[in-house]
């Protein structure tokens, strides 16, 4: 029975409580009219997580590279608190805090990004930290985190760091403080010492595998600093490489458009000139053609003039001729 997606589900417990009912019935029904009653029945079976829980499976479903980090910080953390390494512990128990606190603050910037989410003020953020820290402490807590299917918050009562061990170095010259010394059995003698049980060096071994463990860390981290370092720097060079290089270009293209744009200006000196000689010849063009116009207008007046003589003498001549 393949049953609903993981996209399904988690869509389902990434809407906020008040709407996980009916958002699950609709999707119930939906199934229902694919003809697929499995999916349907399992969907119905999943139930609506209070609001805090809701918050931290929507870190779970939205960031899971976070909740990844805390499961391993908590592992890491399990693993120093049994092995009684303090001085990891002490580190990994900063860690642990600072990456609750980073989880809390992301918790709030998501729900504000949520339609219909509670208002900031009502956001149980108390619950959420008390859950993500009990996973520091529970495999099963952090695991049901990381699957993003929570349905209440949960808390670790009995979780705490592990104390340093106090240790002390035993030497011939050292007396038991009052404090410390074995109180006598009540039937023993006064005057008879009682056998001194040799010191354990338990704790001391513990904290010299601690110091070890301490100085094998740093190296690590040293180690990893410089790999990041060699990057960095690699990096830095390539940079200032690729800035040589488009600085270079840059002055290329400068150069260039500043010989288009002398080229421009030449161009506009002779668009001027040019303008300037168009503009005479229409004056000249007009000038010529009111010329023209008059030298027709006169033309046209000789050649009346011309015929209105030539009939003239006709005239005179038809008048002769009749005379004789």
């Amino acid at each position: 029975m393949p049953g609903p997606s993981a996209e399904l589900v988690q869509q389902l417990y990434r809407i906020p409580p008040d709407r996980f009912v009916a958002a699950r019935d609709a999707a119930v029904a939906e199934a229902r009219r694919a003809g697929d009653p499995g999916t349907a029945r399992q969907l119905a079976r999943l139930r609506r997580p209070t609001v805090a829980a809701w918050l931290v499976n929507l870190l779970a479903i939205q960031r899971p590279e976070l909740v990844a980090d805390l499961v391993q910080l908590a592992d890491a953390l399990r693993t120093a608190q049994r092995e009684l390494r303090g001085a990891r512990l002490r580190e990994l128990s900063a860690q642990r805090r600072a990456v609750v606190g980073a989880l809390v603050a992301e918790v709030r910037t998501l729900a504000a990004a949520q339609p219909d989410a509670p208002p900031a003020s009502r956001l149980p953020l108390a619950e959420v930290e008390a859950t993500l820290n009990a996973a520091f402490s529970d495999v099963e807590v952090a695991e049901q985190v990381r699957a993003g299917r929570l349905l209440r918050a949960t808390s670790y009562a009995g979780f705490g760091e592990v104390p340093r061990p106090q240790l002390r170095l035993v030497t011939g010259e050292d007396e038991e403080p009052e404090e410390e010394r074995p109180a006598r059995r009540p039937g023993a003698q006064r005057g008879r010492p009682e056998a001194v049980p040799r010191p354990d060096r338990s704790a001391e071994r513990a904290e010299q595998t601690a110091q070890r463990a301490a100085r094998a860390e740093r190296a690590r981290q040293r180690r990893a600093l410089d790999r990041e370092l060699a990057t960095a720097r690699r990096d830095q060079q390539r940079a200032e490489a690729e800035l040589t290089e488009a600085a270079g270009q840059e002055r290329d293209d400068a150069a260039v458009l500043d010989g288009i744009e002398a080229e421009l200006a030449e161009l506009e000196r002779r668009r001027a000139v040019a303008e300037q000689d168009l503009s005479r010849a229409k004056l000249a063009r007009r000038a010529a053609e009111r010329a023209v116009t008059v030298a027709r207008r006169r033309a046209g007046e000789v050649e009346a003039a011309i015929e209105a003589l030539a009939a003239e003498e006709g005239d005179a001549d038809a008048g002769g001729g009749a005379a004789d």
